[in-house]
């Protein structure tokens, strides 16, 4: 499996993983020019902006570490961007969706929330 096949594989396993427990998706893989966000849901008035991280099972970087200050804040960018283009007014909370991908093809989600805090 190519690692855009794993990654698409994770986004799709987090976003099951979020109805299920449930959460309302409004956009998968949402794209506006250079913007990019890989689940938007919504649960109990909040959005959620889930970043998607997606590792082989025995991989040396945590999906966590792929958090960065820099990455966050193209996160927060493109979350504007998203409530702009839908006129969006909801109370903003950034998750992370972590998923962890065996050779058999199963897969764990851990969803992260709050993973990142904004003081916009």
């Amino acid at each position: 499996m190519t690692a855009s096949e794993t990654g698409r594989a994770g986004e799709r396993a987090a976003a099951e993983h979020l109805r299920r427990a449930g959460y309302e998706i409004c956009a998968l893989n949402w794209r506006h020019g250079r913007y990019e966000l890989d689940i938007v849901a919504r649960k109990d008035f909040t959005l959620h902006i889930v970043e998607v991280k997606t590792r082989r099972r025995g991989s040396l970087t945590p999906p966590e570490a792929a958090i960065t200050p820099q990455k966050f804040r193209a996160l927060r960018r493109a979350a504007n961007s998203y409530m702009a283009a839908t006129n969006c007014d909801m109370e903003v909370q950034f998750d992370l969706a972590c998923v962890e991908t065996a050779p058999d093809g199963t897969t764990r989600v851990e969803l992260v929330e709050q993973a990142m805090e904004c003081h916009w």
